[in-house]
C-alpha cells in the first residue's frame, strides 16, 4: 500500500469510493433514510465541485494498492480531520490508521498539539483505538434527517 499526497484528477474515484462505502459499512450503525441523507445520489455532481475545491486545500492523502484508491483522508491546517474513508472491499487491513497515522505525522510537523474529528457511530471504535477521546456526542441534520456523531479529540505527543 502506498500512502501518496491528493492530486485533483483524484477526485473522481473519490466521489465513487465514499457512494459505495457508505451505504455498504455504515447500514449496521444508520436507517436507510439517515444512508440516504448522508450520501444523496442526486448531490453527486455537486460534491465533485465542492470536495475538489476543500480537499485541494486541505492537507490530504489517498491510499493506494496496486494502482487503485482504496481510501483516503484529509485534514484542515487547524488540525480536524474531517474526511476519512476507506473502500467497502478493504475494511480492516490497516488503511485508515495508516491514513490517519499520515496526518498526525503531518500534524505534528505543522506544530499541533490536537487533533479532532466527527466520528460516525461506525468510526467511533476505530477513532478510539486511535487514541482519540470522546468529546460529545453529537446529532447533526442532513437533508431534514439527523444522524449521530461524536466529535473526539487526541493530544498529539
Amino acid at each position: 500500500m502506498e500512502i501518496r499526497a491528493y492530486q485533483e484528477s483524484d477526485i473522481s474515484q473519490l466521489i465513487s469510493l465514499f457512494y459505495e462505502t457508505v451505504p455498504s459499512v455504515n447500514k449496521l450503525h444508520y436507517s436507510q433514510e439517515q444512508l440516504d441523507a448522508w450520501a444523496p445520489n442526486e448531490e453527486r455532481a455537486h460534491k465533485l465541485n465542492t470536495w475538489s475545491t476543500s480537499l485541494g486545500q486541505n492537507i490530504t492523502y489517498v491510499a493506494e494498492i496496486n494502482g487503485f484508491i482504496v481510501g483516503f483522508s484529509d485534514m484542515t491546517v487547524e488540525g480536524h480531520l474531517d474526511r476519512l474513508f476507506v473502500h467497502k472491499d478493504f475494511q480492516g487491513q490497516g488503511v485508515a490508521s495508516a491514513l490517519v497515522n499520515k496526518l498526525e505525522m503531518k500534524a505534528r510537523g505543522l506544530g499541533l498539539h490536537e487533533m479532532d474529528t466527527e466520528a460516525s457511530i461506525t468510526a467511533r471504535p476505530f477513532f478510539e483505538r486511535q487514541g482519540y477521546q470522546l468529546m460529545m456526542k453529537q446529532s447533526v441534520e442532513r437533508r431534514g434527517v439527523l444522524l449521530v456523531n461524536y466529535r473526539m479529540s487526541k493530544k498529539l505527543i
